[in-house]
């Protein structure tokens, strides 16, 4: 009990903190414990994640909703084997488990209030997604309907890939594609977007 209170009380970036990660109605409801299996790097990597990409999403939007950030390999396994909208452990995309040694990757779904209440009067998706590709190094962005929530991973590598289950639902972009929308385009939709990093913090 107190490794995991201590675990969860690591500080992985200026916003965010384990234990807001470790959270998970499949876990609570089906009592699986939600703890890394190698802790160092679950938190090195979430480190990388906090700090390279939500952060400035924070910093630029307000507050980040995390509705699903670590999942440990049998409460992941669990899930998908039980339908329970998470992917299987092997899937290349998965980027929910932080901790599989030879898999470098951690990410996170997550709702962005100030977009999901402009998503919610008929915004497109896509202005959030074209001002994520453009500020930040993220490796693969996937949307859902549901308050425009979204996975966001980081990889050292970055795949810059994105795709989504709103409508034009697929992939908009692939790994290595240029957009198909050009710089000015893409700039155009998130103009009335708050400054990159710009909200007053103290």
């Amino acid at each position: 009990m107190r490794g995991l209170e201590t675990l969860g009380r690591v500080r992985l970036s200026r916003h965010f903190w384990m234990r807001e990660f470790l959270c998970s109605e499949i876990g609570n409801i089906h009592a699986i414990p939600n703890v890394p299996v190698h802790p160092d790097l679950a938190i090195e990597r979430g480190r990388a994640l906090c700090e390279t990409l939500l952060d400035p999403i924070e910093e630029t939007f307000g507050r980040v909703f995390v509705r699903s950030g670590y999942r440990s390999p049998g409460l992941n396994a669990f899930g998908n084997e039980n339908g329970l909208n998470c992917a299987r452990n092997d899937y290349l995309l998965e980027c929910h488990i932080w901790d599989f040694p030879d898999l470098p990757v951690a990410g996170a779904s997550i709702v962005i209030p100030w977009f999901a209440d402009r998503y919610a009067q008929g915004r497109d998706w896509r202005d959030l997604a074209w001002w994520l590709h453009d500020h930040l190094e993220y490796s693969e962005l996937w949307f859902f309907p549901r308050l425009c929530a979204f996975n966001i991973a980081w990889r050292p590598k970055p795949q810059r890939r994105i795709d989504s289950y709103i409508a034009p639902r697929g992939c908009l972009l692939k790994p290595g594609a240029a957009p198909d929308e050009p710089p000015r385009e893409r700039a155009a939709r998130y103009a009335d977007f708050p400054p990159f990093r710009g909200i007053s913090l103290p």
